[in-house]
């Protein structure tokens, strides 16, 4: 059977999309090759149609999911640096995002498994991080500033889901949004 023109292109895609909630959600080292094929609905022989390895498909799951993030602060409406940065600090550190992991930043979830990967998979990410910082260096005026945003944004959502109670991760939210917006509206007087 012939497949139209971009199906392949498009079947990774939608591979890639599956794979990131599952992964997210579960981890990495915890999610396996079959569970994966088959919440896309596709056989494991499709997978290596696609990836290589499952450390292929990572790789390839970090780079989206970070282009993901570059797309959403470039597309931030907003042209005063205030606004920005109010309006980022609202849409990342909010409580639907500590609930749903799977349909949130990857760093947060997966952080500790790219640490523990290997030398390639780290360098897709570091490249992939680099063009983020850059985008934010340019919005708040400082390379510094920017991988402190990230930073402290970041670790905001990782306490924030270990909390059992709603004020709990309100608090680590609420505190981390004042505390970025006071320094980061300091550091640019």
């Amino acid at each position: 059977m012939r497949y139209p023109p971009g199906h392949k292109q498009e079947k990774r895609k939608e591979l890639l999309n599956v794979s990131s909630a599952l992964i997210k959600e579960g981890g990495y080292a915890a999610t396996g090759i079959d569970s994966l094929m088959q919440a896309a609905g596709v056989t494991s022989g499709a997978f290596y149609s696609h990836f290589a390895s499952k450390k292929e498909l990572f790789g390839a799951l970090i780079a989206q999911e970070l282009f993901i993030s570059r797309e959403q602060w470039a597309e931030n409406p907003h042209s005063s640096a205030e606004d920005w940065l109010n309006y980022e600090l609202d849409r990342y550190l909010n409580l639907r995002h500590v609930r749903h992991p799977d349909a949130g930043c990857i760093l947060p979830t997966l952080g500790a498994e790219i640490a523990r990967a290997d030398t390639s998979v780290k360098e897709i990410y570091e490249e992939e991080m680099l063009k983020g910082v850059a985008i934010l260096a340019q919005r708040l005026g400082s390379e510094e500033q920017a991988w402190a945003m990230i930073c402290q944004m970041v670790g905001a959502m990782l306490l924030a889901r270990a909390m059992p109670t709603e004020a709990g991760q309100s608090a680590i939210l609420e505190s981390s949004k004042r505390f970025l917006r006071d320094t980061l509206s300091t550091a640019r007087k």
